[in-house]
């Protein structure tokens, strides 16, 4: 009597629940599923019926959508392991260490030596691509409060780089700074595996070759040595380009004997060689004091040996201001 009591409660509360939808089951089974279809309904009357069926049909779909938005496919979770990454970045690494010492052995630049040595001219930096234009960074007086402003991207039919902008000589209104105007485009210092500083060694070469057009003014080119000093971080060999304007193509030849030492800006009375087996980084300034737009297009960036150029240094040292080169 007890067990018919019991069953007769489990149908009255069946009765009374709504009916699961399909997307519960495989959570519930189909053979519950089915069994509480199969169940009677109570009898309503018909405002009531449609009433409860639009009640029953939101929440159907209302549980449905609650459960569309917790059931995930696997498929879909990213795969995040930082053991990976890191083991694929050291993998990295050392693979292009490997691909650089087999180069030395080969020869300067992975080639034979024989060939390197017999090499005349040689395309350090050319613009055929945006990945070219990533080689580069352009800054301004910007960076001390100025309003100069300087643009770098690609030129027509992406064959060459343009250097564009407005110069403004107006000094910042800090208090500290009486002299602003300039804009420059730097070469970033290239980076071997575990990202080690390397360098260009251009000691078989004696002149900078360049391809640009410009608008008639002036720039100041400027070549940087490989140091590991802080001393040192702003002294630069540099010298003068100047750009004819106009709509046609100028060769720059520039001999490395003509470019003179300076720090912080300052041409030094001192003056030293540049070493050309430990360049770093090359860079264009401009800072003519003419304040308003500019441009300058350079097609490539190299170097090559001039058998008629046979001077070694440009400029000469007294006892007095460096007694050393005449000990």
């Amino acid at each position: 009597m007890a067990l018919f009591h019991k069953v007769l409660r489990g149908t009255y509360i069946l009765r009374k629940c709504s009916k699961p939808t399909s997307a519960l089951h495989p959570f519930l089974g189909i053979r519950f599923a089915d069994y509480s279809s199969s169940l009677q309904k109570p009898v309503a009357s018909p405002g009531k019926a449609s009433s409860q069926r639009k009640t029953e049909g939101g929440l159907q779909g209302h549980h449905q959508k609650e459960v569309a938005l917790d059931i995930t496919c696997p498929e879909e979770k990213p795969d995040v392991s930082f053991d990976k990454a890191i083991r694929d970045e050291a993998m990295d690494h050392f693979r292009r260490l490997k691909d650089e010492i087999v180069n030395h052995w080969k020869g300067p630049g992975g080639r034979p030596l024989q060939e390197a040595l017999l090499e005349q001219a040689k395309v350090v930096w050319q613009f055929r691509g945006k990945e070219d234009l990533d080689k580069w960074r352009v800054t301004s007086d910007k960076t001390i409060g100025g309003r100069s402003e300087v643009f770098l991207k690609m030129g027509k039919n992406n064959q060459s780089a343009l250097l564009y902008g407005t110069l403004s000589s107006e000094a910042p209104q800090d208090g500290e700074s009486a002299r602003s105007g300039y804009c420059a485009m730097i070469s970033r210092i290239p980076r071997g595996a575990f990202e080690r500083k390397l360098s260009y060694d251009w000691s078989q070469f004696n002149t900078l070759y360049l391809r640009v057009r410009g608008d008639g003014r002036p720039w100041m080119v400027n070549i940087k040595e490989d140091t590991d000093f802080l001393q040192r971080t702003n002294q630069m060999y540099s010298y003068f380009m100047f750009t004819r304007g106009g709509p046609y193509w100028q060769e720059v030849k520039i001999p490395f004997s003509k470019f003179f030492f300076s720090n912080r800006g300052r041409i030094r009375d001192v003056q030293h060689e540049l070493l050309l087996d430990k360049i770093s980084s090359i860079g264009f300034t401009l800072a003519d004091k003419v304040d308003g737009p500019f441009f300058l297009e350079i097609d490539f960036i190299g170097v090559f040996t001039d058998p008629a150029h046979t001077e070694k240094f440009a400029y000469e040292n007294s006892p007095e201001l460096n007694p050393r080169l005449f000990k």
